[in-house]
């Protein structure tokens, strides 16, 4: 089972929870999922799970680096599983919908910025509030 290996990797016990929370976040069309999203899907498949121990083991998944939180202004906190590649966010600002983007052009012009200041880039976080264009 791919869950376990990949639990174990990540120096954490396997336990039915934590494999069934994985599985969720790995099978779902959903790439952003609150604690409340995983909580409430593990119950429609009939787990049970409680919330206190989804919230537990998101922030375990968090340390170890399997997952990556997200605070999103006017919002709480989802998660996305940390697939490695980098990518920015659009947040829809009256739906709350998480649109993943990648742009090389904002990329080069970031690292083109951070250069003419006198400095190396690190690491970055884009997030674009936006809303609908009305037809």
């Amino acid at each position: 089972m791919v869950e376990n290996s990949e639990l174990r990797k990540a120096g954490l016990k396997v336990t039915l929870p934590r494999v069934k929370i994985l599985q969720m976040l790995d099978t779902t069309d959903r790439r952003h999922m609150s604690a409340e999203d995983v909580y409430k899907a593990l119950m429609e498949a009939g787990e049970d799970v409680g919330l206190a121990t989804v919230y537990r083991v998101l922030t375990q998944f968090e340390a170890a680096g399997l997952v990556v939180r997200h605070n999103f202004d006017g919002g709480h906190a989802v998660f996305e599983l940390a697939d490695g590649g980098h990518h920015d966010h659009m947040v829809c600002v009256d739906s709350g919908d998480v649109i993943e983007f990648f742009d090389p052009e904002i990329e080069k012009l970031q690292k083109e910025i951070v250069k003419r200041h006198g400095y190396d880039l690190v690491d970055h976080n884009l997030v674009l509030y936006v809303r609908k264009k009305a037809d």
